[in-house]
Parts: C-alpha cells; sequence; structure tokens
C-alpha cells in the first residue's frame, strides 16, 4: 500500500503534489519522493522519512516545472531501509520516463530475469516498482520502432505491460515531452481516481480525498485495465488496454486503509465502514447479550464510524476510552515487529474513566498479527475493566495478501491454523467477535450493486490473478529474506546510534 498522484498543471505544481501527499500520508509512512518536469527536463527529490520532514523549503524552490508526480511509500517489496528504493523511479531511455507505483507485483523476479535475459535491461534495486518501470520502457520502446510518439503508441506499451505483469498495480508516470500516463492492473485491486480544477489542472490520485483537499473535483475512477493520458496541454484521451478486465477492489481498503472521507470505485469509505457496524451488531448479539456490556469504546482510527453504529444498533454508550498520540504513525504499516509493538503503548493512552469498574466492549477495524490487540487488552484491563471483550470490524484474517498490503507470511497471522476460541486466550479478552466474511461483502457491495466483486485474499485465500501454491511459496520465501535483512539493518543502525554501545 502506497499513496501516489500525478498533476499536470498551468503553474508550478511542485506545492500541489506536496499539500497532494500530506493528504495521502496514512498510504505510507516510510519514504517519499517528487518529480516535476521543465523543458523536458526532471527534477526529483525523494529520501526516507515523511512529507514533512523530506521536503524543506530548498527542496520545493529546487522543483520547477508544471507538471509532476509524487508517492509516499510503504514497503511490500524490496528493503523498507534502503534510500534508493524511494520512489519515483527514473530511466533515460526511451524518452526518459519517471515513475510510481500502489501495489504488488507477483511475478517480479520472472519479470526481473526477463527483462535482463530478453530485455537488456538492468535493474539495480529489488524493488517491483523499478522491475514495471523497466518493463513499460521495454514496451513503449517497441510500440514506437520507426514511428513517432502518440497515444496509441502509448496504450499499445500498456497493453504489454498487461499482459506480461501479474499482481496489482496502480501507477502514475511522466514521459518527457509528452505527458502524464496513468494505469490500472484489470482488478482494480488498487485505487485510482481522476479529479480535475476550474483552471484546467488534471489530477490523478490513489484517494479522492487528495482531490477535494487541493481544491479540485473528483471526475470518476480510472477503470480496471484502463490506461489515461493527460497531454501537457491538458487534453485527456482514454482507453481500455486489458482484455479482460473486471472490477475487484481490495476490500481491505475499505476495512482499513482508506480514509473515511474518500470515494473510492463509487462507494464512501465512511458508509462502508458504518453498514460493517450494522452487520457486526448481530455477531456481537449472539456471543454476548447486549445487557453485559456497560460501553462500547473504539481502538482510534479506522473502527470509529463501525463503533458508533454498533452502539447505536445496540443501544449501548458510546465512549472515546483511548486517546491516540498523532505524532506516531499507524502501528499497522510500520517496518518491523518490534518497532510495531514497542508503539503501541506510545500511541494509545486510555482514559480511567471511562473503562474502572466497567464491562468494555473495545471495537477494532481488524486483527491481523495480534500483537496490538493484546496490548490494547490489556491496557484496558490495567485501566479497571471488569470485563473487555473484543469486536473486529473485520473478519479473521487467515492468508497473506500479496497484493500491496504487508501480511506476507501465514505464520505472522494470528488467525492462521487457530480457533476463535485459541486467539481470544493469546489476546487476553473475555470474548471475541468477528465479521461474518459474506456479510461485509454484501454489507459494502450493496454501495455499488453492479461491481463485479471483492478482493479479499486475506480473508478467504482466494486470489484472483491466479496464484499457484508454488507462487506463494516463492513471495514467501523472497518476502521472509527481505525481512531477514532489514531486521538486520536496523540492528545495526541501533547500535551505531548508541554511544559507547559495545562496552555497555
Amino acid at each position: 500500500m502506497c499513496g501516489i498522484v500525478g498533476v499536470v498543471g498551468r503553474s508550478a505544481v511542485n506545492q500541489l503534489i506536496y499539500d497532494a501527499l500530506l493528504l495521502l500520508q496514512h498510504r505510507g509512512q516510510d519514504a517519499t519522493g517528487i518529480v516535476t518536469e521543465q523543458g523536458r527536463k526532471f527534477f526529483m527529490h525523494k529520501a526516507k522519512g515523511m512529507v514533512r520532514d523530506v521536503f524543506r523549503t530548498r527542496n520545493m524552490r529546487a522543483l520547477p516545472g508544471t507538471s509532476g508526480l509524487g508517492q509516499v511509500r510503504y514497503p511490500t517489496a524490496g528493503s523498507s531501509t534502503s534510500e534508493e528504493e524511494a520512489q519515483p523511479f527514473y530511466v533515460n531511455a526511451p524518452f526518459g520516463i519517471v515513475l510510481a507505483h500502489n501495489g504488488n507485483l507477483t511475478n517480479a523476479s520472472r519479470l526481473r530475469r526477463e527483462l535482463f535475459d530478453n530485455d537488456h535491461r538492468h535493474t539495480n534495486t529489488g524493488s517491483d516498482s523499478e522491475v514495471l518501470l523497466n518493463v513499460l520502457a521495454h514496451e513503449l520502446g517497441r510500440a514506437t520502432q520507426g514511428v513517432q510518439l502518440q497515444a496509441d503508441e502509448v496504450f499499445a506499451a500498456v497493453r504489454a505491460v498487461h499482459r506480461r505483469v501479474q499482481g496489482s498495480y496502480a501507477v502514475v508516470a511522466l514521459i518527457a515531452g509528452f505527458g502524464l500516463l496513468a494505469f490500472r492492473d484489470p482488478w482494480g485491486i488498487r485505487p485510482l481516481c481522476m479529479g480535475s480544477g476550474d483552471d484546467g489542472t488534471v489530477m490523478v490520485a490513489s484517494e479522492s480525498v487528495a482531490l477535494e483537499g487541493t481544491s479540485l473535483h473528483l471526475v470518476r475512477d480510472i477503470a480496471p485495465g484502463e490506461a489515461v493520458l493527460v497531454h501537457e496541454d491538458g487534453r485527456v484521451e482514454s482507453a481500455q488496454c486489458a482484455e479482460h478486465a473486471e472490477l475487484h477492489p481490495c476490500i481491505f481498503e475499505y476495512v482499513y486503509l482508506a480514509r473515511p472521507d474518500s470515494i473510492m470505485d463509487g462507494i464512501s469509505v465512511y458508509q462502508a465502514r458504518l453498514n460493517m457496524g450494522e452487520t457486526l451488531a448481530k455477531r456481537v448479539i449472539s456471543t454476548v447479550p447486549p445487557s453485559e456490556i456497560d460501553t462500547i469504546i473504539p481502538v482510534p482510527e479506522s473502527s470509529r464510524p463501525s463503533a458508533m453504529q454498533l452502539a447505536q444498533k445496540l443501544g449501548i454508550p458510546y465512549r472515546e476510552g483511548f486517546v491516540k498520540n498523532r505524532y506516531v504513525g499507524r502501528t499497522f504499516i510500520m517496518p518491523g515487529q518490534a518497532t510495531r509493538k514497542k508503539s503501541v503503548r506510545q500511541k494509545l493512552n486510555a482514559i480511567g474513566s471511562e473503562f474502572k469498574g466497567k464491562r468494555v466492549l473495545l471495537v477494532d477495524d481488524s486483527i491481523v498479527r495480534g500483537t496490538t490487540s493484546r496490548e490494547i487488552v490489556q491496557m484496558a484491563r490495567d485501566a479497571g475493566a471488569t470485563k473487555v471483550y473484543l469486536a473486529s470490524a473485520a473478519p479473521p484474517v487467515r492468508f497473506p495478501n500479496v497484493y500491496g498490503i504487508d501480511m506476507p507470511t501465514s505464520e505472522e497471522l494470528v488467525a492462521n491454523g487457530r480457533t476463535v476460541e485459541d486467539i481470544r486466550a493469546y489476546i487476553g479478552c473475555d470474548a471475541l467477535i468477528y465479521q461474518d466474511l459474506e456479510a461485509m461483502k454484501r454489507a459494502i457491495g450493496q454501495l455499488r450493486p453492479a461491481m463485479a466483486g471483492f478482493e479479499a485474499s486475506c480473508f478467504d485465500g482466494v486470489y484472483i490473478t491466479g496464484l499457484t501454491e508454488a507462487d506463494l511459496a516463492q513471495l514467501r520465501s523472497e518476502r521472509t529474506r527481505e525481512a531477514g535483512a532489514d531486521e538486520a539493518d536496523d540492528a545495526q543502525e541501533s547500535r551505531l546510534s548508541l554511544p559507547n554501545a559495545e562496552a555497555s
């Protein structure tokens, strides 16, 4: 999961891209980058860290031009510690292309070999985004052999990308002197939408909040398999470039990833979470009689709409029992289990009066690894709760997600191979209630009845791009190696940052 934005404007776009990335910061906190174009020359600045820390006044002044793109990164492939893997990526041939990508390629290893052996192109990092850029560049070169670059050649290149690439991908790319290209995988797993301003500015972004928060108007979502080309003069052309395209957006976007004020594929994220609260109410009633619950408390932030609707349905007081430190990042997307666990109590503090002597029902958006839930339940007990029940607005996460969310191996998932009672005992709550998967699909799907379905592999183990067990084993092996390398790098960095570390 990352956040991407691309802009073609009438004036300098550096500040507009910066503002849009701030609005997408929840989608990635590991690294960020912006590239702009002026006179067929690219200007780039990228680094590890959050948007407000990476871009200073001097960096912004060095980003001239009326078109550009940016990204906030949350690593799911490659290293989370390498500066080199911050996006956007650049290749100088053909034409000069820069690219930013949200998603995860499931055949990146095979493509990397093909690029070297057959296409004679070199990749320098472990990032699948660099692989995707080189595949696009190669296909664009093939499409334009002997002809001038036109929209038809760009769309032909995207068609070839769809035939070669597997997995999830929402992409923005700048072609020097030509325009902004945006496209989405044939399943529409990762989100991408387009908007415009009164002055003719065109923006493509991961979420509608990036448009609305910068005073642009949401025009539409980019369709699965579609490519959109925004010329330097603001003209927009589009074409369907996939042979078989069908909308199956990632359901976890609605559960947790997206901001509640976004509209994704025609569905209000906020309304989706309210509907999830309604269906969750039925599950709670069948497990814990409402008379045994004194108050309902959300685990900030994503669970609030579901918790409010659940409380209203059950007629139980809704209270804010946890205060969130807004300067600590989202624990789910922090690299490294040790960092994630350490951050829970830094991130949340309990209000004792809301827990002391009460039977509380905590509502979280989902339970992934279980370590955060275990800490939060203990915090509620330490604050004086006599009973602590836990409800998840999402079903049990039992399978790896390989489409751009950091759930790489089954072993890390608390629900994998365990019964609900096993999970309850591990977390330490008095009762554990999970959402029903089919009920959740109906609750969200009714907001857009014509939609084909959802990508819900982390809940049901169905991989719509057709992965085999061998593919999953390969991805698991690659991710395990990357995680081990990152942990070693983190440990080395910690030792170097402590004075006289060896002496202590």
